[in-house]
């Protein structure tokens, strides 16, 4: 499954935020998640729905993905190690898509999570409410939960898309463990980076 993906790096549309400091224009840390419900999803390879509410797990991580992004294909792997990892230790992991593309839509969701043995809950929600509210604009892009659903880390992954092998910040892994222990992440948000998110013209 890891497969050098860089070839199709150089055709991945690198899209991050052109300000400084602050890098999402929507939500910031420590304001409360925005709310989302009824998003069909899959899990297993079986239909679901999705609602922040009925995460019982103390964190819970929220990635916005996109199967057609060389780079979220390239993060696939980590994802899942990642989801395997805090299994069982209070974490949730969930997915969604929001892109205007077809192999973002359900049908094509299905196809990857089974190519790739995805092993979170992954929706698409085809209103995009989800992504402006938000304020997401790159795929893969995260964001931290704490119990009370304060929004505790925002950004990337890690320090290096290209290569699992060369990262030397894990700023999720990390702001995961610190709310685990009932402590602030000492990272609470870094510049997302991946392919942009195509909303539809209003």
């Amino acid at each position: 499954m890891r497969k050098s993906l860089l070839s199709l790096f150089a055709l991945a549309i690198i899209a991050t935020p052109a300000f400084a400091g602050k890098y999402n224009k929507v939500v910031s840390v420590g304001q409360k998640a925005p709310d989302f419900s009824g998003i069909p999803a899959l899990m297993n390879g079986q239909d679901a729905s999705l609602s922040l509410s009925d995460a019982k797990e103390d964190v819970v991580v929220l990635v916005f993905l996109g199967n057609h992004c060389p780079v979220v294909q390239q993060y696939e792997d980590r994802l899942i190690d990642f989801t395997n990892d805090y299994k069982g230790k209070n974490v949730k992991v969930i997915g969604v898509a929001v892109g205007d593309i077809e192999e973002d839509k359900l049908p094509g969701i299905k196809k990857y999570t089974k190519e790739k043995g995805s092993n979170y809950v992954y929706g698409y929600d085809e209103s995009q409410a989800i992504g402006k509210a938000y304020g997401a604009t790159n795929t893969p892009q995260f964001f931290v939960f704490d119990k009370d659903r304060t929004i505790r880390y925002m950004g990337a992954m890690d320090d290096n898309a290209r290569d699992e092998k060369a990262v030397t910040k894990t700023y999720l892994r990390d702001a995961v463990d610190a709310l685990l222990k009932g402590d602030k992440p000492a990272v609470e948000e870094t510049r997302p980076v991946g392919c942009g998110v195509r909303y539809k013209k209003d």
